[in-house]
């Protein structure tokens, strides 16, 4: 009996650490990959994904985005507006949840 409990607290003892572990290899290597230098493919591909940040935040919106994008946006806009009713469709919706009011009943 005795040696079935051990039997049991070892088997989720050595569970717990393997998972441990995992999660430590794991995270070594995403801390080795960001502190070696970089594939030159990989490289440009962040530098291209800077650049737009960049760019975006300048812009205040979407990057070279012409007349046709902004009719574009607008039309879907109307068409999401007239399908949902009013309100400004740019936005996250904000949600308001308020607590049941429960009435306590007698037995």
């Amino acid at each position: 009996m005795i040696l079935r409990r051990i039997l049991r607290l070892s088997t989720l003892f050595h569970s717990a650490v393997s998972v441990h572990v995992r999660r430590n290899i794991g995270l070594s290597a995403i801390v080795f990959n960001k502190t070696k230098e970089l594939d030159p493919v990989q490289k440009l591909f962040l530098d291209k994904i800077r650049e737009y940040n960049t760019k975006s935040k300048q812009a205040g919106g979407p990057v070279d985005a012409g007349p046709d994008f902004q009719k574009d946006m607008n039309e879907s806009l109307a068409r999401l507006q007239r399908a949902y009713g009013e309100g400004d469709l740019t936005k996250f919706p904000e949600f308001k949840f308020e607590e049941p009011k429960f009435e306590e009943t007698t037995k």
